[in-house]
């Protein structure tokens, strides 16, 4: 069974007063996803439409509302792995360090030595030669200072405004690596450095190396990470988002077998909407599922 419902975007129906609080993203229990694909410099046509969103959000709900209010999961590769970052970083005020038109004035400031421009010709002609014989075109460092600098160490995958999913692709296991909000609080070997899943999911092959850090788990073994570009297995992240989604709702249905309600509530964060919402789905889901068995057990 489906446990995800429709996903779909649903902006406030009218103009609310101006003192009314921001809607939260999971309003009318329906759970909202925003995916940005990856595409090097072409990061400037989401970060042009999002910055008409919010502009058009800030109409309706006040000159505070950022896109993350909006969102339950923001998915990003490469590109758009550092848009969904500086979306989701908090800042001082634990609102968005952001806002959506500051996408576009980072993008024309540093983009060009950020994402150079690849051709279809190149990458699927002579990447491997080009990595073979030359290694990677830049040393990397224009790409590390930059994001570095937007986005602070110490702000971590777990600490976003609203849940992320970021790809990216491990050159040492040779496998994707996802990093996710919900794996981050679970999982403090995930809960890396914002910046280096950035520096990681934008490093594109044959033109940066991969970035490699280590993280440690609860007991102190540490894991390493030898990160490339996440466009390499996931350029569009929608499925990697609704697979997050899926998996975080099968796990939620999962405990309140186990659990039981009270119990499982008890382990969500208070305040935390999106978490919130999805237990109910959760909880509708084994409903009808009981009901359907019950149907045909007559």
């Amino acid at each position: 069974m489906d446990l995800l419902p429709e996903l779909i975007i649903q902006l406030p129906p009218k103009p609310q007063p101006k003192d009314a609080p921001i809607p939260q993203p999971h309003q009318g229990r329906i759970l909202t996803v925003l995916s940005i694909d990856g595409g090097g410099i072409r990061g400037l046509i989401p970060g042009t439409i999002l910055r008409y969103l919010e502009e058009q959000l800030q109409k309706l709900d006040g000159a505070d509302a950022r896109i993350a209010d909006y969102f339950d999961v923001i998915a990003g590769t490469s590109n758009g792995g550092l848009i969904t970052a500086m979306l989701t970083a908090p800042g001082k005020d634990n609102r968005p360090l952001f806002a959506a038109r500051d996408i576009n004035k980072f993008y024309y400031d540093h983009g060009p030595n950020i994402f150079p421009q690849r051709s279809w010709w190149h990458q699927k002609l002579f990447s491997k030669i080009l990595n073979a014989t030359m290694g990677p075109k830049y040393d990397g460092k224009a790409l590390h200072e930059q994001i570095k600098k937007v986005l602070p160490q110490e702000i971590k995958v777990a600490d976003t405004l609203s849940n992320i999913v970021v790809p990216t692709f491990d050159v040492k296991k040779m496998q994707p690596v996802i990093f996710s909000t919900f794996e981050a609080k679970k999982e403090v070997q995930k809960n890396a450095s914002l910046s280096d899943v950035c520096i990681g999911t934008s490093a594109a092959p044959t033109y940066f190396p991969p970035i490699s850090f280590t993280t440690k788990d609860v007991h102190g073994k540490p894991h390493e990470f030898h990160l490339v570009d996440g466009g390499v297995v996931a350029n569009n992240p929608t499925m990697a988002a609704m697979s997050m989604l899926n998996k975080e709702m099968l796990r939620l249905r999962q405990e309140l077998v186990i659990k039981g309600n009270d119990k499982v509530k008890d382990t969500i964060k208070e305040g935390d909407e999106t978490m919130t919402a999805m237990l109910e789905l959760s909880k509708e889901a084994l409903l009808e599922n009981e009901g359907k068995k019950h149907a045909e057990s007559m």
